[in-house]
């Protein structure tokens, strides 16, 4: 295989289960660092050690590479990851919720499409994150703005790239960006990030008010849970799951399903009363490196071994059925 694609493989591979940022931003240095070099510069391993970029974990792929095998990194990442079991995982058509290094991701929109496109989706929310959650350098109008041009342009590139936003959810349930805005946008995805520990009756008037904005169209890891990862743990937010799901059921607003095996969000039990309140799902990654892109597998188990009929998960649809129940009326 080429070098640069073992060492791109890699850095998904590690970004996929949540390695540090660091281990694999030098994979995917060491492969631009080595873009354009002829196979004789491939070859000179004492210039390569000398090339910035490269370290000797890197230069030791590219050795392997160039001699015809698999390199042994790679070999051992990707028989930690097989392929998907979940029937459920081939039906999916795309992802509502990714994030790109405009806010708090690790690379750039065009890694991240390049990763959804390679992963055979035939589409993608772009869903960073709103201006209230500044850790996360969240999008302010005016870059979000920009942001929307960016996002027309890959319209002529084959591959359809949704504009969208992950608004944050504010105390009172209202929505952390303009409101004009959020209704030009093609999916906005609503998610509680602070308070998490309201008391119970003020969650659920909080997250119904976000679930009957009208601008609303998926309500993101609704729990806000933490059960893995370097984070630490964080329990359930508590709220009337019924009366939730059934104020998301009723406006057609789609429960999501996050992917990152820290999350597991919503919880088996809270999926089972989503699912009889008669709610709509999206099975997403909520990815911010593109090799997390592929934790849809995990989500996508997840769903069918709760029993989600395939037809209820907006993100089995195709574009078009998908633009109209973005469009419908609320």
């Amino acid at each position: 295989m080429e070098p640069a694609d073992a060492l791109d493989e890699i850095a998904s591979l590690l970004e996929r289960e949540r390695a540090s940022r660091y281990k694999s931003k030098a994979f995917r240095a060491a492969s631009a660092a080595i873009a354009g070099l002829s196979a004789a510069q491939l070859d000179d391993v004492a210039s390569l050690r000398r090339r910035p970029g490269l370290g000797e974990s890197t230069v030791r792929v590219i050795v392997q590479a160039r001699e015809g095998a698999i390199p042994d990194y790679l070999a051992e990442l990707r028989a930690l990851h097989g392929p998907p079991t979940s029937a459920l995982r081939s039906l999916l058509r795309g992802d509502l919720h990714a994030h790109s290094d405009w806010s708090d991701g690790l690379t750039s929109i065009d890694l991240m499409v390049d990763a959804a496109r390679a992963l055979g989706h035939e589409y993608l929310a772009l869903t960073d994150h709103s201006p209230r959650l500044r850790v996360a350098h969240g999008l302010s109008a005016e870059r979000l703005r920009e942001q929307m041009g960016v996002v027309a342009g890959f319209s002529s590139r084959g591959f359809t790239l949704l504009s969208g936003i992950e608004v944050d959810i504010l105390d009172d349930g209202d929505l952390d960006q303009d409101p004009e805005l959020l209704g030009a946008l093609d999916i906005v995805v609503a998610s509680a990030h602070s308070k998490l520990r309201m008391e119970k009756r003020a969650m659920t008037r909080r997250l119904i008010a976000a679930v009957r904005d009208p601008r609303t169209d998926v309500l993101g890891h609704v729990t806000g849970r933490l059960i893995a990862g370097s984070r630490g743990l964080r329990p359930e937010s508590e709220f009337d799951a019924a009366a939730v799901f059934a104020a998301c059921a009723e406006r057609g607003v789609a429960v999501e399903i996050n992917s990152r095996p820290e999350r597991e969000d919503p919880p088996d039990e809270l999926i089972a009363v989503a699912l009889d309140a008669g709610c709509l799902f999206s099975i997403a990654s909520d990815a911010h490196a593109p090799g997390q892109l592929a934790l849809l597998a995990e989500g996508a188990a997840r769903a069918e071994a709760a029993g989600i009929p395939p037809e209820r998960v907006v993100t089995t649809w195709s574009l078009d059925r998908l633009r109209e129940w973005a469009a419908r009326p609320r």
